[in-house]
């Protein structure tokens, strides 16, 4: 779990982003700040579409630090917390592919604009990473998923 900056507006807004152990992308949210709260909202999120983890790795953020404790004592629930910016590498190194889109944008202009075209990076780069469920075991290209998306 971990958050990179874009820019809305002219102003930093936050992208959390979560990735599994095998580099798939868990969940994201763009939030316009970096607290307690905003860590909070995407936690539940994450465990609400993928269930609750065993341990979570994180760099040295306060805000995600205090969001798992209180979601542990409101949930009586014990994720474990890793705090190492050297075991969180596969998110920053799945921020890539978001950052390597949005930097020639040079930015947004306006917040609603900003979590929709995220939303597209983050589906496509999903395709191309192989998240989506084969059928009866038959591979498919980027392009087919993306058009079995829509039907």
């Amino acid at each position: 779990m971990d958050e990179t900056y874009v820019r809305v507006k002219g102003e930093w807004t936050y992208l959390y982003r979560a990735v599994d152990k095998a580099g798939h992308t868990v969940d994201f949210l763009l939030t316009p700040t970096r607290d307690r709260a905003a860590a909070t909202a995407f936690l539940r999120k994450a465990i609400r579409s993928q269930g609750l983890p065993e341990k979570i790795t994180i760099d040295h953020s306060g805000s995600n630090t205090a969001a798992i404790q209180r979601y542990n004592g409101a949930h009586k629930t014990a994720i474990m917390i890793r705090q190492c910016k050297y075991l969180n590498n596969i998110v920053e190194q799945d921020h890539r592919a978001v950052k390597g889109k949005v930097k020639p944008m040079f930015g947004f202009k306006s917040f609603g604009t900003a979590r929709c075209t995220i939303a597209g990076i983050e589906v496509m780069h999903a395709i191309r990473k192989g998240q989506l469920a084969h059928t009866r075991g038959e591979s498919h290209t980027p392009v087919e998923q993306f058009y079995s998306l829509a039907a």
